[in-house]
């Protein structure tokens, strides 16, 4: 793999944050911090986007402000799932054809989202003019309370760029072998490429039929990662295979909002309501993530 860390650093390459402080208006040691909460999965149709915008919902029922980034940058569809189509999406704002508040959607259901840019590879290919932009426009989503960062599937060095920036990195599963086989493998990464893992790593385990199907997987989840990665993993907790779910999918519409009583959207009330009672590292939130894309806080990817 490459260094990633180099490519981090690179993407600011001449500028520094001062110590105890922060390079953007408003990221000062007194700022408000938003929470970064990455979601990731090792394997794609586990329900990845689904659940990070249903979590996105869920987070503004609780009067928290919320903005979805689609960091997707090959196969973007956040705005596909809300029945949206983006004019403009992080392509124009990487090409400085747009800032980042000319693409913040609003949707009706009280969050916003970010489009991701469809056909993009990986920030490493920025000219460094690009990279400082892209940056700077990252500060204009400071003003949340919540930002949920949609990854693409599997491994990649943007996904583990953006896992590394996070306050929280949610791994999502299902408890298809396959699933398990790649959710672990993801984890394995994170565990064994990102130096002073400095984040909560938590699962999610999507469309089971019971709670001793979602508890059998998550049992086997964390105690191997703490048995062979010596790394911890908390259980955030589970989501029912919910006919509701499809339903929704296909009125292109959050189940959350399709059928607010259904089992699903209980289970992701539950999941907000335990990410909520759960701790942020301090020196996290969006000052953490921009000085760990600057190179400021020390985490490598040999």
């Amino acid at each position: 793999m490459e260094d990633q860390a180099e490519q981090l650093r690179e993407l600011m390459k001449g500028k520094s944050v001062p110590a105890g402080g922060a390079a953007f208006p408003g990221l000062g040691s007194g700022a408000k911090k938003p929470r970064i909460i990455t979601v990731a999965s090792g394997k794609g149709g586990v329900g990845k986007t689904n659940v990070s915008v249903n979590m996105a919902i869920a987070y503004a029922r609780i009067g928290k402000k919320v903005i979805v980034m689609d960091a997707d940058l090959g196969l973007a569809n956040v705005n596909v799932m809300l029945n949206m189509i983006p004019k403009f999406n992080l392509y124009h704002v990487i090409r400085k054809q747009k800032t980042m508040r000319d693409i913040i959607l609003d949707t009706e259901y009280g969050i916003q989202i970010v489009a991701g840019a469809s056909g993009f590879s990986k920030i490493a290919n920025l000219s460094e003019d690009e990279r400082q932009n892209f940056i700077d426009e990252l500060d204009t989503l400071s003003s949340a309370d919540i930002i949920i960062i949609d990854t693409s599937a599997g491994v990649s060095s943007n996904v583990l760029s953006f896992v590394a920036a996070a306050d929280d990195a949610v791994i999502v599963t299902t408890p298809e072998p396959t699933a398990i086989t790649d959710a672990y493998g993801i984890i394995k990464i994170i565990a064994t490429e990102i130096d002073n893992l400095n984040m909560g790593l938590k699962l999610v385990v999507n469309r089971v039929h019971s709670v001793a199907e979602a508890k059998k997987v998550s049992d086997r989840m964390t105690n191997i990662a703490g048995q062979f990665l010596n790394l911890k993993v908390d259980y955030l907790g589970f989501i029912y295979d919910d006919p509701a779910v499809q339903h929704a999918v296909l009125r292109q519409k959050p189940f959350m909002v399709a059928d607010s009583k259904s089992k699903a959207a209980i289970c992701v009330q539950h999941i907000v309501g335990r990410m909520e009672k759960s701790d942020v590292k301090p020196g996290g939130g969006f000052s953490g993530l921009i000085r760990r894309l600057l190179g400021g806080e020390d985490h490598t990817f040999p």
